[in-house]
């Protein structure tokens, strides 16, 4: 028994790492953009109509603009006293200011 207890301890206070190396944020991008490309080319290649391009790059532009709302617009312009942690976190922190808490 207690030895599960110590588990249960050592698995809740373990802190997730990032990595701060510029060669693995690098390769890390690099992952992003061949994942970007390879998805790109299936839908291309599967309806490959102009209105499907159209939609495409539209769907992309929006989403990379959100996502700059979420963490420049919101901490620079709108008075945010924090940075966000991730995704979920800008959003919870925009519901919260907008029900007045």
């Amino acid at each position: 028994m207690a030895a599960e207890s110590a588990v249960a301890i050592h698995v809740t206070t373990r802190r997730h790492h990032e990595p701060s190396s510029p060669r693995v944020l690098k390769f890390k991008g690099f992952l992003f953009a061949l994942i970007g490309l390879i998805a790109t080319g299936i839908l291309i290649a599967r309806d490959p109509t102009w209105q499907t391009m159209l939609l495409f790059g539209l769907a992309i532009w929006a989403w990379c603009r959100f996502y700059y709302f979420l963490f420049y617009v919101l901490e620079h312009y709108a008075g945010s006293k924090r940075p966000c942690a991730g995704i979920s976190d800008a959003l919870k922190s925009v519901f919260n200011r907008s029900n007045g808490s």
